[in-house]
């Protein structure tokens, strides 16, 4: 078997060998990246197999060195489309957040409270500094991980994670 490494660049994606090692290597991390954005372990699931599906149709197209890229770009647009879609229905179909009412002592109230501030504080942040924050806190990984990742340097994912507990800080320290 071939390896797959950047000095291949003559790899076709049309053969199921290389697809599915492409695929093994990539999807993991893709899954990652979309759950970040999206908070929805089975959409991410759905957009990154459907990345995947369209990279597959486009195999004679895609040169093997592009497939990383067009795999993320694929399913960032295929998020974006869903996203969009939510705000049309929101705006037509005026959903309420269902209430919850749980009698429960001061403690287990006090920590539902912290949670959904924190939760509320991350889902505020940008976009950018949430995948940072996300993947560094809750996947643990390092910053170099995530600049390749992100294709950015590692002083852009510092900048961006420092920006990111600042905010946090201000928000939750307001409680």
């Amino acid at each position: 078997m071939e390896e797959l490494d950047k000095k291949n660049t003559n790899l076709s994606l049309c053969k199921t060998k290389v697809f599915e090692r492409v695929f093994n290597l990539h999807a993991p991390l893709l899954h990652s990246f979309i759950y970040y954005k999206c908070g929805d372990a089975d959409m991410s699931e759905d957009i990154v197999q459907e990345a995947f599906v369209k990279l597959w149709e486009n195999c004679k197209k895609v040169l093997f060195l592009k497939a990383k890229s067009f795999v993320y770009t694929v399913a960032k647009n295929l998020f974006l489309n869903h996203v969009s879609h939510q705000k049309v229905r929101l705006k037509y179909h005026q959903e309420t957040p269902d209430e919850l009412n749980i009698e429960s002592p001061e403690y287990i109230m006090e920590e539902s409270e912290f949670r959904v501030i924190l939760n509320d504080a991350i889902a505020d942040l940008p976009e950018k500094q949430r995948v940072v924050f996300l993947l560094n806190r809750i996947e643990k990984k390092t910053y170099a991980e995530i600049a390749e990742m992100l294709d950015v340097s590692v002083k852009a994912i510092e900048k961006r994670m420092h920006n990111a507990l600042v905010s946090l800080r201000e928000k939750i320290d307001h409680i």
